[in-house]
């Protein structure tokens, strides 16, 4: 507790206060407050206490974080592994190329075609992931803009109007006035205006503006919405004057524990699960790589390194740098094929087009991992006002009494504040007198107003008032010889209300207070005969219903308030109520006494007006009209989204700041919880759930997996807590929220989710999706949206995987058997980057299994790669490298005819297998010399006989780089589908897959047939029986990968939902 007592002039006496916990000015009478911090509330604080004061607390502004320096930022685009792969290939590849460059021979850009590539691709992934990364964490300058800049305070006797906000210290005496936003947390001192009421949703939750007062004491460990008598930083005051002691400010007000709250979820960062999947698959890819590398440089040791033996010791030791360089180039052209280059190009693309879909449904992603994220989801926590409910108060219900001494009951459809949403029920051409004159008071005994903005209906004023409001123009609207202009296109929105208060002149508003919990209004009504007064009057149910004395019937008769009629009001009351409805009661008072003269401001009896106190004694024996029984109402497709989550196995935790009873409603209604379901273990107030341990919080939560639970009268701490318990049993954690006080929860969750319509500025830059109409049924659709983009990018990796496993076999069975290699590196890396990328890219549109929504959410730690799919990708890749290294190998040792095909066409030589394998040895063959054949346009000759596995590989090279194109193409029809066959997933049912599949086929013309292309990529134009014996080879891997899945089928049974319904 902060006690001042004369200046403090000892230095750790001042750090010990300044550290000491929160003030709880809210436990303690004003008189107490003011002496602890020393102030005279009619003078306000000296200039020297000021001083004194600011040295011990400091400015009134939020601690200011360093951003992240710009070359920081750079550094962590390479700490990733894949990265750092490519940058070593880079690296390697521009060392050979440099030593490829013979002695006087111009180097050109074409001799460093690959490491630029490479280059070009990791420059790109940098820069996105710097934009990202800079946009990202903006939150705490929003923060900072909630605070006021400026407070008007009393001084040494005097008031400022417009102190800097950041100059206020704990003491100063601060005047707050509607519309004023609160500068630091105080307490209310007194009130200058009847009522007082500050709008703290941002903070608190609340769904409407709350009552102050000056009055009470309260526990110190009280919830933040229980603090009637404090108002707290970055809130506003909607209506009213008050004079407050400030007693907290900067880092010590609520909004500064916030600030701290989410600087500590920002350190508590982690790894996406796609992310986790990425760094494991590139750590496994390294030692794979630099493994295999070793292997075929080593096994290839013979062409390069040779010794003679004497006395059991080698000697006479050659080493052949040249042989030693083309094995290491062999080396480096398995890296090239064993790291799929295109890889993150592929992936952020497929996420920034899972986005967009997103957008299309509302939710905008802004952390593109985020997307793959939501697909694993296992809870989603959930805010209920605006997000359940659509944070648009309305009547629902509506009650009067009838001639039988029974109340009918009326029910209101129509959720939002528009006119022409809805109806009332049962209602007649003519209303009921009782309905009609309920309708009176609604309209004018209301402060509200309706406009229509940005093409929505949106409130003015309370929400209460603005549905009763609505409630007016729907009973109206029946009356159609009397309000039939209001349903024009253009006319006045409240054409209804408008004609009530066009008959009736208020006078004098007794407003609403804390005591009476109702609001009267004095009108003069115009009648036949003249001008008459009367009292309108609205308020909560049961204190207006205490002063009453009469009731209206329907039939317009007004008669005693009996017993009866008293309890069968009070019965339907309590009904209302059970439904979690707030309850209104409308009565009117038609004979006022000596205020039946009253006129206005300057009549006699105005003084009497101005004294509060005499307001329950004018609103007595009133006369009761009828009930309305209203509700932040629950979104319509809500109940839908809900189950769609059970069935996914997705469970829902309902976080409010709301009371218990209303929440505990709107979950029942939305089908969290069953009608007659026992809440005693699943609804919470957050002060409960906090005061368990930390192991029975566990159990409460983490005990029955799929359960949904509700805490109502929550603060961010209970967020945070109920955030990190779930994250520690496993679960993958979906936050929403709007306000300042979400934020910290929203940083912390595994994806937080702002709201975008009612989210302040704070939550949104905390979070990494944000709900453009703020419902939670598009969340759904999100996560829908997010395990789809996951499957698609398993598609893509297990096609990527397979192709560059066949690349890898093809590479090294070739330097295994001693083969000249058919694939040098700039030709594998066209096929990772352009040719395989655009199919890859094409999967990302394949769409939703129908039962996508039915399986549980799949575990964080589930791997792209299961052991059964890796056998596949191993067998299908396999498959892929045996073709490539096969169709080289026939042309070699084959110049007759393969299964029809005729070989001889092009005149080339005929090498047997033995020969192939060591053609190192050429030198010594005897009678060996090649004859010259076509390749394309040109006709290759071979001075040199050695040269014919050199220079003379075009052709058989050129055949085997489009065997692995046309291969992989057929491939990434196999990738449709994980289990199905193409039958069932036909390939038109992913038309950009064609296209793509067009795409890549045409860029591989485009190099074989434009000469300065074939030149560079070391290629030749290809006859019509080529392109036969390509496709002979290429297209097994159909049926092969037909096969694999008709015996996943059959062993592997489908997932089942763990969570059940």
């Amino acid at each position: 507790m902060i006690c001042i007592h004369g200046f403090i002039q000892d230095k750790e006496e001042r750090e010990l206060l300044k550290s000491s916990k929160t003030y709880a000015a809210w436990s303690k009478p004003v008189e107490v407050v003011a002496h602890d911090l020393q102030v005279d509330v009619t003078s306000g604080l000296s200039s020297v206490s000021v001083e004194d004061k600011r040295a011990i607390f400091g400015w009134n502004e939020l601690e200011r974080t360093k951003g992240k320096p710009f070359w920081k930022l750079i550094a962590e685009q390479f700490e990733d592994t894949l990265v750092q792969i490519l940058l070593a290939a880079a690296g390697v590849s521009f060392i050979l190329a440099l030593t490829d460059v013979e002695e006087g021979q111009r180097i050109g850009v074409e001799s460093f075609t690959e490491p630029i590539i490479i280059l070009s691709i990791i420059i790109l992934n940098a820069f996105i992931g710097i934009w990202q990364e800079s946009k990202a964490e903006n939150t705490l300058q929003a923060l900072k803009q909630m605070q006021p800049e400026s407070a008007r305070v009393l001084r040494n006797g005097k008031e400022i109007p417009e102190l800097p906000a950041r100059e206020l210290v704990p003491g100063d005496v601060v005047e707050l006035r509607a519309g004023d936003k609160v500068s630091a947390d105080m307490r209310v001192a007194y009130l200058k205006s009847g009522t007082v009421r500050l709008q703290q949703a941002s903070l608190t939750g609340e769904s409407q503006p709350v009552l102050k007062q000056a009055e009470g004491a309260f526990d110190e460990d009280i919830e933040l919405q229980g603090k009637e008598n404090m108002v707290f930083s970055g809130t506003t005051v909607t209506n009213g004057t008050c004079v407050c002691i400030v007693t907290n400010t900067g880092m010590s007000t609520e909004l500064g524990k916030i600030q701290a709250q989410i600087q500590d979820a920002s350190l508590a960062n982690y790894d996406s699960p796609l992310t986790k999947k990425l760094e494991e698959f590139s750590d496994t890819l390294t030692k794979f790589v630099g493994a295999v590398c070793i292997i075929v440089w080593l096994v290839n040791y013979k062409y390069y390194l040779t010794w003679d033996v004497s006395s059991n010791f080698p000697a006479n030791i050659n080493f052949d740098f040249q042989q030693a360089t083309y094995y290491f180039k062999v080396a480096v052209a398995l890296a090239v094929a064993a790291i799929p280059e295109g890889l993150p190009a592929v992936i952020t693309t497929c996420l920034a087009l899972g986005t967009r879909r997103m957008a299309e449904e509302n939710a905008i992603v802004r952390k593109l991992p985020s997307v793959e994220t939501l697909g694993c989801t296992t809870v989603i926590c959930s805010d209920k006002t605006g997000t359940l409910t659509t944070n648009e108060m309305s009547v629902v219900q509506i009650a009067a009494m009838q001639e039988s001494g029974r109340m009918q009951c009326f029910t209101v459809t129509g959720t939002t504040y528009s006119p022409k949403d809805g109806s009332v029920d049962g209602q007649k051409e003519s209303l009921d007198s009782n309905i009609d004159a309920l309708a009176e008071v609604c309209s004018v005994c209301n402060d509200a107003g309706i406009q229509f903005k940005d093409n929505r209906y949106i409130a003015s004023g309370m929400p209460t008032e603005a549905a009763l409001l609505v409630l007016v123009e729907k009973l109206g609207s029946g009356k159609k010889n009397r309000y039939m202009e209001a349903q024009k296109e253009n006319s006045n929105i409240l054409e209804a209300c408008s004609s009530y208060r066009s008959n009736c002149k208020r006078l004098f508003t007794l407003e609403f207070d804390r005591v009476r919990k109702s609001m009267g209004v004095i009108v003069t009504e115009k009648t036949a005969f003249g001008s008459k007064n009367k009292l309108l009057v609205k308020g909560a149910a049961e204190f207006v219903l205490e002063r009453c004395t009469n009731v209206m019937l329907n039939d317009g008769f007004v008669v005693p308030l009996l017993p009866s009629l008293r309890e069968e009001i009070i019965s339907t009351i309590d009904l209302l109520a059970s439904k979690g409805l707030r309850v209104l009661a409308c009565a009117y008072k038609q004979d006022l006494g000596t205020l039946n003269e009253y006129t206005g401001p300057e009549h006699p009896l105005h003084q009497l007006l101005l004294n509060a106190d005499n307001y329950a004694a004018i609103e007595s024996q009133l006369t009761f009209l009828g009930l309305a029984g209203m509700q932040d109402p629950p979104r319509q497709e809500v109940r839908t989204a809900i189950k769609d989550c059970k069935k996914a196995g997705i469970g829902v935790v309902v976080i409010t700041g709301d009371n218990k009873s209303t929440a505990e409603a709107i979950c029942s209604e939305i089908g969290l919880f069953e009608q007659s379901e026992d809440l005693s273990s699943k609804s919470f107030l957050g002060r409960e759930f906090m005061r368990l341990s930390q192991s029975e919080r566990r159990n409460v939560l983490l005990g029955s997996p799929g359960n949904s639970f509700l805490f109502s009268r929550a603060e961010p701490l209970h967020k945070q807590e109920i955030v990190r318990v779930l994250k520690s049993g496993g679960e993958v954690v979906a936050m929403t929220g709007d306000g300042v006080n979400d934020a910290p929860a929203l940083k912390l969750a595994d994806i937080g989710i702002a709201m975008g319509i009612t989210g302040t500025e704070v939550a949104k830059e905390a979070s990494d999706m944000i709900l453009a109409d703020d419902d939670f049924a598009t969340i759904v659709v999100a996560v829908k949206e997010g395990r789809s983009i996951y499957d698609n990018m398993k598609a893509f990796i297990r096609y990527l995987i397979s192709s560059n496993i066949g690349e890898v076999v093809a590479i090294f069975s070739t330097a295994i058997l001693g083969f000249p290699q058919g694939l040098i590196p700039v030709q594998l890396l066209w096929v990772n980057l352009v040719t395989d990328g655009a199919p890859a890219t094409a999967l990302g549109f394949n769409p939703p299994d129908k039962d996508i929504m039915e399986r549980a959410p799949r575990s964080p730690d589930e791997g792209f790669v299961t052991g059964w799919t890796l056998f596949r990708f191993i067998a299908v890749g396999s498959y892929v490298g045996l073709a490539t290294v096969g169709i080289f190998v026939l042309w070699y040792t084959n110049n007759d005819s393969f299964m029809g095909i005729d070989l001889s066409l092009d005149g080339h030589t005929a090498v047997t297998l033995d020969q192939l394998s060591h053609w190192g040895q050429c030198t010594n063959w005897v009678d060996f010399h090649p004859s010259p054949y076509a390749a394309g346009p040109q006709v290759l000759t071979f001075t040199d006989p050695c040269s014919y596995f050199t220079d003379g590989k075009i052709k058989p090279s050129t055949l085997a780089m489009s065997t692995l194109v046309v291969t992989e193409m057929f491939n990434a029809l196999n990738a449709l589908s994980e289990r199905n066959s193409l039958r069932e997933v036909p390939p038109w049912v992913n038309r950009w897959l064609l296209l793509a599949i067009a795409v890549s086929m045409g860029l591989h013309f485009i190099i074989l047939y434009t000469p300065w292309l074939a030149e560079a990529f070391g290629v030749v134009p290809l006859s019509y029986n080529e392109w036969l014996l390509v496709v002979l080879f290429s297209f097994p891997v159909i049926p092969l990968e037909e096969a694999l899945k008709l015996v996943g089928r059959t062993l592997f049974a489908p997932q089942v939902n763990r969570r059940g319904p």
